[in-house]
């Protein structure tokens, strides 16, 4: 009886952990159209040797161009197994470990104090969710750009409207400065 509620008891916690960690998920993943990441890292004004990172970084296709095309120090942080094994092989197959990395977890346990810019491609109520660690940790002038979702309360200084990325969707993003 005493081993059957043991075993009982270990497995409604996995499963009250599996829903929390469920629960973490942001965002599901989306692949952000190359087009609009450039835009994405244009209108944060990116330059050489800046950090930034991009938080739920999927794929890395933004930390990726990132290093690649602007010559940034880019850290992407991802929690989905797959997505983090595919893009950091996609980093090594280009020789770019030395300016682009994943960080393999939780975007709620990282230190952001170091960043120039962050991206983020998140649902509304996840912006809701960084936001306060964003407003503890970044350091004045640390610009976001925020793709499709606003971070409520907070005032954009810039707000570009992508009509067609070439695929007939259209894109918001927003440029905010702490």
């Amino acid at each position: 009886m005493q081993r059957r509620s043991a075993v009982l008891f270990l497995a409604v916690a996995y499963c009250c952990a599996a829903r929390a960690q469920e629960a973490e998920k942001l965002a599901p993943y989306y692949p952000t159209p190359l087009v609009i990441v450039e835009k994405m890292l244009d209108l944060g004004g990116l330059k050489a040797g800046e950090k930034m990172f991009d938080l739920g970084s999927g794929d890395g296709r933004i930390v990726i161009m990132a290093a690649q095309k602007y010559h940034a120090d880019a850290t992407g942080i991802e929690m989905a197994d797959d997505l983090y094994r595919q893009s950091m092989q996609k980093i090594k197959s280009l020789g770019l470990e030395k300016t682009a990395r994943i960080i393999h977890g939780d975007i709620f346990k990282q230190d952001y104090s170091s960043a120039d810019l962050i991206t983020v491609y998140l649902l509304p109520v996840s912006n809701d969710k960084v936001r306060p660690l964003l407003e503890k940790q970044l350091r004045k002038g640390t610009r976001i750009v925020s793709h499709d979702f606003p971070f409520r309360d907070w005032t954009a200084e810039k707000e570009v409207t992508i009509e067609d990325d070439g695929e007939g969707r259209s894109h918001t993003l927003y440029l905010y400065r702490r």
